[in-house]
């Protein structure tokens, strides 16, 4: 699930080099921050979830440099054919309980190609520090971005709820809320497109990595079902996603399918956050042992760097919780149970558009029985699927391999 967690000091630090914006002033766009509009009588008209709230550039590229960005992160470069611009969009969406909020995102643009373009949607994996999401760091969260854009079709990344520049904390793996914010950053770059003079097809691509497989899943779920009458679903191809938490997901944190590292972190994020939407426990000691009921929370507000959050916590998941509560979690009941439940519905639908679910059976961090459990899924609804497992390689290692077979499986898919 992470865009963070490698399994060992080298690679991680090979994938975490934390660069500032290389080159690219942020600058907001004269004319494109959104006011309220006022209408005849002067009543100021209501927001609408997906309206841009401003515009802002932060990355300017050639093709040379996309080229650079990419084989430094270890990821094939092969489909680059243009450079690059990409902005943050602030634009508006609503809570996990429907209120009014807004979330950023970034939205990428081909320097070349086709005057109107098809769009892809990334969602992205695992993130601790809000600063890490892929409208503001320029890293890991912005390969699939460039590496789409770059092959001549607009990407929409959201950041997700409480990441990124948006505010409050990150509801993490709560699908409804993701997909929200995702079908919102497609309306916001529509829009920004648009007045960018690159308007969009309305052709949407779905692609995501580790927890945003899981909501790419979803997303395309949604817009099968009409989330959007602007937005038609062409494709599908998430990468290592979580699509299973009862049956695949939380087991393999006990029975050694997910490393200790990966496992602590995924486990500590998920309870802090879904204890905020389903009431999980009262006190943090009813779950986690001491010293760490009394940090747990702090360590996931948005501002902790992950290895920090990793050296606050247990090296082990049995040694994190109290045993009472190991005990419930291999064996959920109540809210519990229904937290896990709430996410394990992306792939009960049948796409009838092309689908490919991309994996690697020596993944540590999202086993390759989730992708399993999901190819069942959508196959006993009627729906052809492709698996694509890279084989003997990490959670990273799958996504740097996937990520441009992705680009050229859309390729394919246009024609």
């Amino acid at each position: 699930m992470s865009d963070e967690t490698c399994k060992s000091q080298e690679t991680r630090t090979s994938w975490r080099t934390r660069r500032g914006l290389a080159g690219a002033a942020a600058l907001l766009l004269a004319g494109l921050a959104v006011a309220p509009a006022v209408a005849a009588g002067g009543q100021t008209h209501q927001p609408r979830r997906g309206e841009p709230v401003s515009v802002t550039l932060v990355a300017d590229h050639d093709a040379a440099q996309v080229r650079t960005f990419l084989t430094a992160r270890d990821v094939a470069a092969g489909p680059v054919r243009y450079g690059v611009r990409a902005y943050r969009l602030t634009y508006r969406t609503v809570d996990p309980h429907g209120k009014p909020t807004t979330a950023t995102g970034l939205l990428t643009l081909p320097k070349g190609g086709a005057h109107r373009l098809d769009l892809v949607s990334d969602t992205h994996g695992t993130m601790v520090h809000r600063d890490y999401a892929p409208s503001v760091g320029e890293d890991f969260g912005r390969i699939p971005s460039y590496l789409n854009a770059s092959a001549g079709r607009a990407v929409a990344a959201p950041d997700y709820l409480g990441l990124g520049r948006g505010p409050g904390l990150h509801p993490y793996m709560d699908t409804a809320s993701s997909v929200t914010a995702s079908v919102d950053m497609l309306r916001a770059a529509r829009t920004a497109a648009d007045r960018l003079g690159r308007p969009l097809t309305g052709d949407v691509y779905a692609t995501g990595f580790s927890q945003g497989g899981q909501v790419a899943m979803a997303l395309g779920k949604a817009l099968r079902s009409g989330a959007d009458r602007h937005f038609r679903l062409k494709a599908l191809a998430p990468v290592s996603g979580p699509y299973d938490l009862e049956g695949q997901e939380m087991p393999a944190l006990f029975d050694g399918r997910v490393n200790d590292t990966s496992g602590v972190l995924y486990i500590s994020y998920w309870l802090v956050a879904q204890n905020r939407l389903h009431h999980l426990y009262k006190n943090p000691a009813e779950v986690f042992r001491a010293p760490y009921a009394s940090r747990v929370a702090g360590l996931f507000d948005g501002r902790h760097q992950e290895e920090d959050v990793v050296r606050g916590l247990a090296p082990s998941v049995k040694r994190l919780l109290t045993p009472a509560f190991y005990e419930r979690l291999r064996h959920p009941t109540g809210p519990l149970l229904t937290a896990m439940r709430s996410a394990d519905h992306a792939c009960d639908w049948k796409p009838d558009v092309p689908v490919r679910l991309y994996t690697a059976d020596n993944d540590t961090d999202v086993p390759i029985g989730n992708t399993r459990t999901c190819a069942r899924a959508l196959a006993g609804q009627g729906a052809k699927v492709r698996v694509v497992d890279q084989g003997a390689v990490d959670h990273f290692g799958g996504f740097a391999t996937s990520a441009p077979q992705v680009v050229r499986f859309f390729d394919g898919v246009r024609g």
